[in-house]
């Protein structure tokens, strides 16, 4: 008995050491009479937006890597994605055709290694503060054992920016008005878009410097918790986006006419109200809003539209500590709560409702149903919906890694999103492509067009 375990006891040793030998010798093998295994990607510097082509050249035919995607964001949080490939016949992986067998995303997917990064910290999220700063990724690809990953094989550095070349960030502190306009390169006129975000306040750049990119010029506008504008969500005025709006609008960049506005969660129905009661207005997307005024208080020369209210009581808390809110909010369609509703009805803008299926904040979808409901009972044009499978509330230019749940200041915990990260990350290239060809259409050349016929 006791032979017999040295025996096994040596022979698993010997087979140990015999697999990492041949392991060594592979590689040996490789470094000597192999060409070296390179990365290429079609662009060493891109926008954040855009997507990006990559091969692995070098491998050995039919080798088995892994492909490694490392990002350090603003506060040194690491986000990282995994993906094992096997190599064509020629000992090539390509991205743009080569389907993931294993890891953090499956099958073919050519950006799969930015959307499908993972915050290495517990419920982190990755969004940017300094857009005149590019996000640096490390790209690396690694020889796969059969339970193990090997040192890296090649690896490079990947840049991708927010503020394009030409493109002009300038500061904007005017009166009571805290922004940031960016301006694509050239005289202009461009298509003006104003852009607010939701309960996170602040001033948020990155949403309007991508879209800037694209031939607008945008303006980014902080209304709470942001230098001296209030610390709390809890009473706006609209005023404050009239004054907003009027500046914007004379900018000699800007074209002249009606200009579009863009909101996200509560910036969606600050966008609504502007609409219904602010002048020089023809295009508005609201991504994951609702119809009523959420929250604060909004006051408008002399009246108060109250806030849609909310029960506590209703919230549910996981298992993990993290709340999921979605079913808290009263019902805007509820009589008790008519005076919440914002009386859409009153718009002249066209309206795009972007609505994540699977927003865990609040049913942005059926909000978009009732102002639908709304705007036609008066007789007023349909509006567009945007209905978007398997995602959440954290609805992000491309690219951006789905976040399921990450902490909320407003709320002061970790709240949960919604959305599953390879739908999530579809929904987002399709609506960031609506939002552009809509404001395209209502603002741009082609609105020129529509008016001259």
């Amino acid at each position: 008995m006791f032979f017999s375990q040295h025996l096994k006891i040596a022979f698993a040793a010997r087979k140990s050491a015999a697999g990492y030998f041949q392991l060594a010798l592979r590689r040996f093998i490789n470094n000597q009479t192999m060409t070296p295994v390179k990365i290429k990607v079609n662009s060493d510097k891109c926008l954040f937006d855009a997507p990006v082509q990559i091969k692995v050249e070098g491998l050995r035919p039919k080798q088995l890597v892994t492909f490694r995607a490392t990002l350090a964001d603003e506060r040194q949080d690491m986000f990282v994605s995994n993906a094992d490939f096997q190599a064509d016949s020629q000992g090539v992986v390509d991205l743009s055709n080569s389907a993931s067998l294993g890891g953090d995303y499956i099958g073919v997917q050519p950006m799969g290694f930015m959307w499908a990064m993972k915050s290495q910290k517990e419920l982190g999220r990755l969004f940017k503060k300094d857009v005149t700063s590019p996000f640096r990724v490390h790209l690396s690809v690694h020889d796969k054992g059969t339970d193990q990953v090997g040192p890296a094989l090649a690896s490079c550095n990947h840049e991708r920016m927010f503020l394009g070349n030409g493109m002009r960030r300038i500061p904007v502190r005017e009166g009571r008005i805290r922004a940031t306009l960016f301006l694509p390169p050239g005289e202009g006129p461009f298509p003006g878009v104003l852009e607010l975000g939701g309960t996170a306040g602040g001033l948020l750049e990155y949403r309007a410097c991508l879209l800037a990119n694209h031939g607008f010029a945008t303006m980014s506008l902080a209304y709470f918790s942001f230098e001296d504008l209030p610390k709390l969500l809890l009473e706006l005025d609209l005023e404050y986006f009239e004054e907003a709006l009027h500046y914007f609008k004379k900018l000699p960049q800007v074209k002249k006419g009606g200009v579009g506005v863009m909101g996200t969660s509560k910036g969606a129905d600050l966008c609504l109200s502007m609409a219904s009661f602010l002048e020089g207005i023809s295009a508005v997307v609201c991504v994951n809003g609702c119809n009523a005024n959420l929250q604060s208080l909004l006051h408008f020369r002399g009246s108060t539209m109250p806030g849609l209210g909310l029960s506590a009581d209703r919230i549910i808390i996981r298992d993990s500590g993290v709340l999921n809110v979605r079913g808290c909010y009263d019902n805007p369609w509820d009589p008790e709560n008519q005076a919440c509703v914002i009386p859409i009805e009153r718009a002249s803008a066209r309206l795009l409702f972007v609505v994540a299926k699977d927003d865990q904040v609040w049913d942005s979808e059926i909000y978009a149903r009732e102002a639908e409901k709304q705007l036609l009972s008066h007789g007023k044009t349909r509006p567009e919906i945007l209905a978007l499978p398997g995602a959440g509330h954290l609805l992000e230019p491309p690219y951006f890694p789905s976040c399921p749940a990450s902490y909320h200041k407003f709320v002061g915990t970790a709240v949960e999103w919604g959305g599953e990260p390879e739908s999530h990350a579809a929904a987002q290239d399709r609506a960031w492509l609506r939002i552009r060809q809509f404001f395209h259409e209502n603002l741009g050349m082609e609105a020129e067009r529509q008016s001259k016929l």
